[in-house]
């Protein structure tokens, strides 16, 4: 089903309807237990550091299963360590990973098209080599503040080619490891590449960072067998402000702000202005979009309920974001908060508009 098609209130009701059986199907006891097999079997923790371009979906490139990749969004993948809640999140997430004894691995992303430059990432102005120098600078500050010997945490620069959805590595040796050039009877040299490429990476690591290559071979595979000139444009119908947005486990259809620059405004607006554009070239109906806002809780009580207060502050503040840069998309805006239970990933709707 096309659901960029559809009419707004459709699209909305098909939203909710989806993340209600997302988190129905994350608690279920069958894939529980597969996804803690998984992680059994490949223990370090992968964060992904990625612009809040909805074609950016690395756990559907890599065939990875759901729950297990922590996404990190902001406009164009820009990232600054020293952002205070950034830098706190990100601090946390490392630390509780390290209780367990586990690797973190941090895969900081830049994204273009080989097919046309304009479909690359807006937020650099289309320049490729401007978005690849910043994730290498955020490469240095994961390891000014996590250590530069790679044992514990492991900052990878990672391109990601939106026409074919291939991941390109950049080895700590400056080689390059294409997936889009690799072919499909080349996958038993998968592993001593990685091998050449990150020659100081743990053998466990390596073990880990495997599956998620091999997954984005067959998934480049996948798509070069179907048309795919809808999948490489924008056809973002929302806009989502916050955390915990997992459950759209597919291409496409949200641009995702996350809550850490000091300036949102930027990003709401570019967002904005996206979504107009897309309407504009009729790419999506232009009767509405959606506004969401979603703040996660691990407890219940006073994490539940700063987490709604914080939901709703986001959707007011992005709200009036855009009734003040984009007037006349603001009148086609539905506007929607909400809470997630990381545990169950269950949603709870705190409105029914703002």
């Amino acid at each position: 089903m096309d659901i960029h098609n559809k009419p707004i209130q459709e699209r909305i009701d098909w939203l909710f309807n989806h993340a209600n059986n997302h988190s129905c199907d994350y608690s279920n006891p069958e894939n529980w237990l597969a996804r803690t097999r998984y992680l059994a079997e490949h223990p370090t923790a992968i964060a992904v550091l990625k612009c809040m371009d909805g074609r950016i979906n690395i756990p559907i490139a890599t065939n990875t299963p759901k729950g297990i990749i922590q996404p990190f969004r902001n406009l164009g993948g820009m990232f600054d360590l020293g952002w205070p809640h950034l830098g706190e999140v990100l601090a946390s997430y490392v630390q509780n990973i390290i209780s367990e004894g586990r690797h973190t691995m941090i895969l900081i992303t830049y994204h273009f098209s080989k097919g046309d430059p304009q479909r690359g990432c807006a937020g650099f102005n289309y320049d490729t080599e401007a978005a690849k120098a910043h994730t290498y600078e955020i490469k240095r500050q994961v390891e000014a503040v996590f250590g530069g010997g790679h044992q514990t945490v492991y900052p990878i620069v990672c391109g990601f080619e939106t026409d074919e959805d291939a991941l390109i590595l950049h080895g700590s040796n400056g080689e390059l490891l294409n997936m889009a050039e690799i072919k499909s009877f080349e996958r038993d040299t998968l592993r001593p590449r990685l091998e050449a490429l990150y020659p100081d990476m743990s053998q466990q690591m390596r073990d880990d960072l495997l599956p998620l290559i091999a997954g984005n071979l067959d998934h480049i595979e996948a798509a070069r067998q179907k048309e795919r000139e809808l999948d490489i444009v924008h056809r973002e119908w929302m806009i989502c402000i916050g955390r915990g947005f997992d459950f759209l486990h597919m291409p496409n259809i949200a641009l995702i702000i996350g809550p850490y620059s000091p300036s949102l405004a930027d990003p709401i607006h570019k967002a904005a202005g996206i979504i107009e554009s897309n309407m504009q070239a009729g790419r999506i109906p232009d009767d509405g979009f959606l506004l969401f806002a979603s703040v996660p809780f691990q407890d219940v009580g006073v994490d539940q309920a700063r987490a709604k207060m914080k939901s709703n502050f986001l959707c007011e503040f992005a709200a009036k974001e855009i009734r003040q840069s984009n007037p006349q998309l603001a009148e086609k805006m539905h506007v929607k908060s909400a809470v997630l239970n990381w545990q169950s990933r269950a949603l709870e709707i705190l409105n029914e508009e703002h």
